[in-house]
């Protein structure tokens, strides 16, 4: 009957054992896109504001490497990349967004406040073309080379360190 008490604390203890393997293993911050290589899917994307163009797979296949920039005006983390993707923008990138699940009214507020780096900007209200492009969250950017092509996946908000990587990996697409 004694023995019954022990089992509580051996199976604690071998969370605990689990715990402080998993603790000690290395970080691994970078996710494994099975999309790099392939081609954009098929979109038609409505403009997601007035006074805004839409977004087509069919503008990535013409010659010119550019960024895809998944966003939405309610993502924390989008108001803080907004500075970096206007300094990409100065650097000559063309840049499209896809607006995930947003109201025009907000994404014209959005835009005002912390500035318009897009050429285009889609609206996705469904995140279908999130989710076939390989995105889980928001904001995440792709480098789509010429030929409509995913050369480059950027999980998380643009950094000022990651400005020179994503525009190293625009001119590799562009090779």
């Amino acid at each position: 009957m004694s023995w019954r008490l022990w089992i509580p604390l051996l199976l604690f203890s071998g969370f605990l054992g689990l715990a402080a393997y998993q603790l000690t293993q290395p970080k691994d911050d970078f996710v494994e896109s099975r999309m790099i290589g392939q081609p954009l899917p098929y979109f038609d994307l409505p403009p997601a504001a007035e006074g805004l163009v839409g977004a087509k797979n069919m503008d990535f296949a013409d010659g010119k490497p550019r960024l895809l920039n998944v966003w939405a005006s309610w993502c924390v983390p989008c108001i803080a990349e907004a500075p970096q993707l206007e300094a990409l923008k100065q650097s000559g990138v063309e840049i499209v967004g896809i607006a995930i699940r947003d109201r025009p009214e907000d994404v014209t507020r959005f835009l005002g406040q912390y500035g318009n780096p897009y050429a285009a900007v889609g609206r996705d209200d469904l995140s279908e073309v999130q989710l076939a492009i390989g995105s889980s969250g928001v904001p995440e950017t792709f480098v789509i080379d010429g030929k409509g092509m995913i050369r480059y996946q950027h999980i998380g908000d643009i950094r000022v360190d990651d400005v020179p990587v994503l525009l190293a990996k625009l001119q590799e697409a562009a090779q």
